[in-house]
């Protein structure tokens, strides 16, 4: 059966493709950033820089099915990430000038996966965002349309390049599923092209990820890293993380976020603190570089999880429904800045 089903259908290599959401050009395709380039970054910044976050395909297509093939690292889900999420995908078609979820890539193995996003589409072109895993690195996707039917690469289709540097919540967790990570919300709803360099736990502002982000060409810049630095790393790195993509870049605004409110402090008195002391370090740190930078901005932390403390899968990651009420504080900042600026 699954042989006559492949039988009826063309699969081409993603490479063909267009992808979406690198910050600079590397030889390994599915690899965010080639981290040779960057010998002295972290070894776990550099390991998470190979997960496929915030990557999508840019394609079109007139089939009514798709079917996609595609390998992974062969390892198991985190406690705190659905499948879909870590190791799969889902797909968005344009729909009167609005992207639309249309399906999932369900992974049913942790290595090599087949699965059919959507079937019994409607005849004629659909404009195709197949966004990749977020918490996994993928080694190899091909998309199958039905033989016959076209499958043809499209631009970029979001503008501008908007440098997103943060936590794993940066990264995805816990979305359930890669297109909800918030840098991609706001690139659907946005039009902008939000550029996803969330390095799970491990952003942590050190001096060669900074020198790193400040030679990437960005419009803009979000740095949403305060939940993985310690009160005393906040104190010690805000001013030159932001020094340092000031120098290369004198005119791009950096949107500074706090932390969110965690919500596993709600009794745990020692986590409250903790993040209490993050975010008032890095008030304090803002501030103070905003007296000589009139291009630096600051979203603080309140309402960023609503108030009714249902915005997270485990206390620290939002779920769907925190990122939801991230973005309404979030978003209409971010536009207000890059529209003052001419971006």
């Amino acid at each position: 059966m699954l042989a006559q089903k492949e039988s009826s259908l063309t699969f081409t290599d993603a490479r063909q493709l267009t992808l979406v959401g690198k910050a600079l050009p590397a030889d390994a395709f599915f690899h965010r950033i080639d981290t040779a380039v960057f010998p002295g970054i972290p070894p776990a910044v550099k390991h998470l820089l190979t997960h496929s976050a915030g990557l999508a395909l840019s394609f079109e297509t007139n089939s009514t099915q798709l079917v996609v093939k595609w390998c992974t690292n062969p390892r198991g889900p985190g406690d705190n990430l659905t499948a879909i999420v870590q190791e799969g995908m889902d797909l968005y078609i344009k729909r009167n000038g609005q992207w639309q979820y249309a399906g999932v890539a369900r992974p049913t193995t942790h290595d090599c996966n087949e699965f059919a996003v959507v079937q019994n589409m409607a005849a004629g072109n659909k404009e195709c965002l197949l966004y990749l895993p977020l918490y996994d690195e993928t080694y190899s996707v091909q998309i199958g349309v039905e033989r016959g039917a076209k499958l043809i690469s499209k631009p970029n289709p979001f503008k501008r390049n908007i440098l997103v540097y943060g936590s794993s919540i940066v990264q995805g967790a816990s979305a359930s599923r890669p297109g909800l990570a918030y840098p991609a919300r706001l690139s659907r709803e946005t039009g902008y092209n939000f550029i996803n360099l969330g390095v799970s736990g491990s952003a942590k502002m050190e001096a060669e990820v900074a020198e790193m982000i400040a030679t990437m060409p960005m419009d803009a810049f979000i740095l949403d890293c305060v939940p993985n630095s310690s009160p005393e790393q906040v104190t010690e790195r805000t001013a030159h993380l932001v020094r340092t993509i000031r120098a290369q870049h004198p005119l791009a605004p950096i949107i500074a976020i706090q932390s969110i409110i965690r919500e596993g402090g709600n009794f745990d008195e020692l986590r409250a603190d903790q993040t209490t002391a993050q975010n008032g370090n890095f008030l304090r740190e803002i501030r103070q570089l905003q007296s000589g930078d009139e291009r630096l901005y600051l979203i603080t932390a309140e309402d960023l999880l609503g108030d009714d403390h249902e915005g997270t899968t485990d206390g620290t990651h939002p779920n769907d429904l925190g990122f939801d009420r991230m973005l309404q504080k979030i978003r209409p900042a971010v536009l207000e800045i890059l529209r003052k600026h001419g971006i």
